[in-house]
């Protein structure tokens, strides 16, 4: 998504990451176009959990008679503990230099069984600030990634994804990234919810005009490739 992100959202004024929160959280950092190798610049990786461990938790907590936390309500009646938040960033993939990425294999129900662990060995037990704590994992992630792996913080944040509906994860993000502002692709005119779906129609016009879809800075691949394959459909013949 990266190199379509900087083409769709990307600027000549201000440097920007766009931050999609799925189950994993993960962005493109574009850099503003007033150099000349601009995409050059345009760097992207996974940062950690986004809504997976939350939806989890919440199945959890509620014997699975709810699936997420609506607007980030019920975590926002609790108290997020910092000390274990930032035990948790120690975890070798927070570490890890990008390029990288992960998925529910890690961040999935064993890793919230451990979460859910370190919770009552640090006497957390109401519901609520173990999700507001887990939703600090989240921002934390993010920003912590931000800072430790980016060659600069950037001049804006715009969400998109599930998790950009989460008003208390969007308060959060905010609060760690002090006075850069953090808004949605809505509010510059790129739908959240239809973004990956655009995405894919513009890679595959890029694909018909043999145009690369790739960033090797992103990825660390080789090259830039053609990306997906052309498959024509032909009229009159059986399916």
């Amino acid at each position: 998504m990266p190199k379509v992100d900087a083409y769709l959202l990307g600027n000549s004024e201000q440097s920007c990451c766009v931050q999609n929160i799925g189950g994993i959280g993960n962005f493109a950092y574009l850099p503003s176009h007033q150099s000349e190798y601009w995409e050059q610049g345009v760097l992207g990786w996974d940062t950690g959990p986004g809504n997976s461990l939350l939806d989890l938790a919440v199945r959890h907590l509620t014997h699975g008679t709810k699936i997420y936390d609506h607007n980030g309500s019920w975590a926002a009646l609790g108290k997020p503990c910092q000390s274990l938040v930032d035990r948790w960033l120690q975890q070798d993939f927070f570490q890890q230099p990008p390029p990288k990425s992960t998925g529910r294999e890690l961040f999935g129900v064993e890793y919230l069984r451990q979460c859910l662990t370190d919770c009552h060995t640090s006497n957390i037990t109401k519901s609520a600030d173990i999700l507001a704590t887990l939703t600090e994992l989240t921002a934390a992630s993010i920003t912590h990634s931000y800072r430790s792996f980016l060659p600069q913080m950037p001049d804006q944040v715009l969400l998109c994804g599930g998790g950009s509906k989460n008003r208390y994860l969007k308060q959060r993000i905010q609060y760690h990234l002090g006075g850069i502002p953090v808004s949605t692709t809505n509010e510059v005119g790129l739908s959240a919810d239809f973004k990956e779906a655009i995405a894919f129609a513009v890679l595959a016009y890029w694909r018909l005009q043999l145009i690369p879809g790739n960033l090797p800075t992103v990825t660390g691949a080789s090259q830039a490739v053609l990306l997906g394959d052309i498959h024509r459909s032909f009229s009159g013949l059986s399916t």
